[in-house]
């Protein structure tokens, strides 16, 4: 059931059975914003997305093709759309002003209008697994998938892609390499982007320059990476792959380098975001948990236990460890003379020393002596004597 706590949450997760999940850090405390009693399996959240700046609304994207606008001020969801057309389940879903823009697996994407004769379709290729907004200028998209490199497109001219990156060079056996891309983000303010892959690969591209090929590429552990997400100093990344390892690389070297793994993750991880602001990194996966992680210190800061499969988090920028701070010092002070007097008033227990216990050996000694004693002063009767009286 919603509730007004939608306001306080700092985390919102989609889960495999379609509850919308707010989650308030300072209290460590979830709630579940969707009535359960209307679920099927079809209205599992694929992927979530800010509906305004203010970040007030969060916009949902199920199995079945619609798309529910959820207001965290009411608690309550303002809007729900058929976005039906194209096949499987949403490989992203963004805002570009006042139009919503979808891609499904099967590498249908939309732009929805308020005018529905002004819709925009166009097709990214097949096997679409992640599609991505810049943040700065929304009309730009970035898709990826299963044998379909990456490619970037402006919906204002929608024909063909900007951009469009070119597989590397084949192996030391000469055999093509294969494509796969799991996640991908926008690096902010350039050009670049960077991605994963299920073949452990982390790459780089930069649409800047005339290279199509990707301009860094490094590798983690043997795995499917299936999430990324960029720290706010921008020259590291935060991956997770199907193991449920998560591993911060440094982008700064030539070929890459592990800077330190975040542990506790018990099964694959589905998305990954870091905060824009606070050094800690949101993540959630199969295992039902959602964690923050502290990046300075690598050690988990929180755990929360939501108990649903977890498919996708957003990450609210909002500094919640100053709201905790704050709460705290508004707490009213006890009044320091009410406590003087409830003290007086209270009644004094004195402590009584327990009675030692007596040897009884010792005593048992003591008194053999002591008779021995008075025999020896008692005087000395003979026997004659005895029978004369």
């Amino acid at each position: 059931m919603a509730t007004s706590r939608g306001r306080s949450s700092h985390v919102w997760l989609g889960t495999e059975t379609g509850i919308l999940k707010g989650v308030d850090l300072s209290k460590k405390c979830a709630t579940n914003h969707t009535d359960i009693s209307t679920l099927s399996r079809d209205q599992e959240i694929c992927c979530l997305c800010w509906g305004d700046d203010d970040e007030r609304q969060v916009v949902l994207g199920c199995r079945n093709g619609t798309v529910k606008t959820f207001d965290s001020e009411s608690a309550t969801f303002v809007s729900e759309r058929d976005c039906s057309g194209g096949d499987g389940p949403f490989s992203g879903i963004a805002l570009w002003d006042s139009a919503l823009v979808t891609c499904r697996r099967s590498g249908l994407l939309k732009v929805w209008k308020e005018d529905e004769s002004e819709n925009v379709e166009v097709n990214v290729g097949a096997e679409v697994w992640r599609m991505r907004a810049r943040a700065d200028k929304r009309h730009v998209v970035a898709t990826g998938g299963r044998e379909n490199d990456l490619k970037i497109w402006d919906l204002q001219r929608p024909e063909e892609p900007i951009f469009r990156a070119k597989n590397v060079r084949n192996d030391w056996l000469d055999l093509r390499v294969a494509v796969w891309i799991r996640d991908l983000q926008f690096m902010p303010g350039t050009e670049k982007l960077v991605t994963c892959t299920a073949h452990h690969q982390v790459r780089i591209y930069d649409p800047s320059c005339p290279q199509r090929r990707p301009v860094f590429e490094t590798t983690f552990d043997e795995y499917p990476l299936t999430a990324v997400s960029i720290m706010s100093s921008q020259n590291q990344v935060v991956i997770g792959n199907t193991h449920g390892s998560m591993a911060i690389i440094d982008l700064r070297k030539s070929k890459g380098s592990v800077s330190g793994a975040l542990k506790g993750q018990a099964g694959s991880v589905t998305c990954i975001q870091c905060h824009p602001s606070l050094p800690l990194v949101a993540s959630c996966g199969l295992d039902r948990y959602l964690r923050i992680h502290n990046l300075d210190t690598r050690k988990m800061y929180q755990k929360v236990y939501l108990k649903s499969r977890l498919n996708c988090l957003l990450f609210t920028s909002k500094d919640y460890l100053e709201e905790a701070e704050e709460e705290q010092t508004a707490l009213p002070k006890e009044d320091a003379t009410n406590e003087d007097d409830l003290w007086a008033t209270m009644e004094e227990i004195v402590e009584c020393k327990a009675s030692k216990k007596t040897n009884t050996k010792s005593t048992t000694v003591l008194t053999k002596k002591h008779k021995l004693s008075v025999k020896k002063a008692m005087p000395t009767v003979s026997k004659k004597n005895r029978a004369a009286n």
